[in-house]
């Protein structure tokens, strides 16, 4: 991260800054691809990070990991009309290959629901086939019109699980197992704790039943759709005829999930802690997490550098990702403004005074209100107890999320005036009583441009849930979390 001008302050140009610390931090860059991009090294390694964990995680409820390909056959996405009409303007289809023109347009898969039921209905035939619990991590294409680093892009990379159960209760309970972990990994992983909650039906994904979703707010008060776990029905079982013999011999229709996250949580990540300096990254997700910036002076630097290896090797054996930057091309300064601006969590500076007094600076990314910046303290105290440091770091992380998004969420909210002026006023959720009617729910879209991000879920709830609808007329069926969004 070369030196350079000032970013954009937050407060005055969000957007603005999200694409400039973006591009400095080096987690990705435009490339000659329309609408797509390159994430490089930085960004890359925070995407693994986020894989492992989540995969973890899959495994540990009884997910497994397979591949499907890339082409989908047109015909495959024409059969279930919900889906085709939601991905239609989306689609990059291909018609040509091998210099010839193809009997049958190909899809570049825009997710994946067709191709895999259609495989599901080849494996199973009895009950006993059921479930069957699979996760793909791939790479998908939706042509985008307006695109924005990590946010929205033509391609991006995910995961996503689909899943087939004998019945709709199975299906259901693994639909909100998946959000569950979806929550907790964006809490515990990234410190961006979410609202969950039930889609409504014009935001449901297309062809589900039933659509949940992870709504993250933002620095700017500006929800970001981070999650979504579709219970689909039989909608897409009865498309490819994937059936089975029940227990009791008859023929059924299996019922299906889907679900999945994206490299759009690396863009939520950046949007959740940034501050004026740069990117911060939670420390259970840092590619480095303590970086070791030798002091080097016109004396002797053998003993500096010697100490900095050592340090390197005690930290890496505790089981920490530590870099050791003796780069000779580049001042101690540029090395932190560089660091910093990529988010690792701390910064060790080690100089010949250091050594004699036996003593490490310790700097934190961030530092918390009434604490020091830099710390000087004795080697043996930082080696035992960085480690702690650094589950404190992340803690606070989320802490400091949570705290913001309850400031700025307005509860109570009885009318589209009083939702309008909250939303003026800088408000991120408001939550409402609604009535269920679509209708109100466009009215209050086109005046105030935001939607309903969730029916809330019960652990959000408000003490004292509204009994009437915002529009004035009927009685609330729903209490709703409505924001402007992403």
């Amino acid at each position: 991260m070369a030196e350079s001008k000032k970013l954009p302050a937050r407060d005055e140009d969000f957007a603005n800054w999200y694409n400039e610390v973006v591009q400095r931090s080096e987690l990705a860059d435009y490339s000659p691809v329309r609408g797509s991009m390159v994430i490089r090294p930085w960004g890359y390694g925070i995407w693994e990070n986020m894989q492992s964990a989540l995969d973890k995680m899959f495994k540990e409820t009884g997910h497994e990991n397979a591949y499907f390909p890339l082409l989908i056959p047109l015909s495959f996405i024409e059969r279930e009309k919900e889906h085709v009409e939601g991905f239609a303007p989306e689609l990059a289809v291909i018609t040509q290959a091998g210099g010839k023109e193809l009997e049958e347009p190909y899809v570049v898969r825009p997710t994946s629901e067709t191709i895999i039921y259609s495989m599901y209905a080849k494996w199973v035939q009895s009950y006993r086939d059921l479930p069957i619990l699979i996760n793909q991590w791939a790479n998908v294409m939706r042509w985008e019109m307006r695109t924005r680093l990590f946010l929205r892009t033509t391609e991006f990379l995910w995961q996503e699980g689909h899943t087939a159960h004998a019945t709709a209760e199975e299906a259901e309970d693994e639909t909100q197992l998946i959000l569950d972990v979806y929550r907790r990994f964006m809490e515990d992983w990234i410190g961006m704790p979410p609202l969950t909650g039930l889609k409504s039906e014009s935001e449901k994904f297309a062809g589900a039943v039933r659509s949940y979703s992870c709504e993250a707010l933002m620095q700017d008060n500006k929800a970001l759709q981070a999650g979504t776990s579709h219970f689909l029905g039989q909608n897409f079982a009865k498309q490819f005829d994937l059936s089975f013999q029940s227990e009791e011999g008859q023929e059924e229709y299996a019922w299906n999930t889907s679900w999945g996250v994206s490299t759009r949580l690396v863009g939520g990540l950046v949007m959740s802690h940034g501050d004026d300096n740069g990117i911060v990254v939670p420390p259970r997700l840092a590619p480095v997490q303590v970086v070791v910036v030798p002091i080097l002076t016109d004396e002797d630097t053998e003993p500096v550098r010697a100490k900095t290896k050592e340090i390197v090797a005690k930290l890496s054996e505790a089981g920490l990702r530590v870099k050791d930057d003796s780069r000779e091309n580049l001042s101690p300064g540029a090395k932190f403004y560089e660091w910093e601006g990529k988010g690792v969590p701390f910064r060790i500076e080690i100089g010949p005074r250091d050594l004699a007094q036996g003593q490490l600076a310790l700097a934190r990314r961030v530092t918390p209100v009434g604490e020091k910046r830099k710390a000087f303290l004795p080697e043996g105290q930082v080696i035992a107890e960085l480690p702690a440091y650094l589950e404190k770091f992340q803690v606070e992380l989320l802490d400091t999320a949570r705290a913001r998004r309850d400031e700025n969420t307005v509860r109570g909210v009885t009318s589209v005036d009083e939702l309008e002026e909250a939303l003026e006023h800088g408000a991120g959720f408001v939550f409402t009583g609604w009535s269920g009617d679509p209708a109100v729910e466009e009215e209050v879209k086109e005046r105030t441009k935001a939607t309903i991000r969730v029916l809330v879920s019960e652990e959000f709830r408000s003490e004292e849930s509204p009994d009437r609808c915002l529009s004035g007329q009927g009685a609330s069926v729903h209490e709703v979390a409505w924001a402007r969004a992403y």
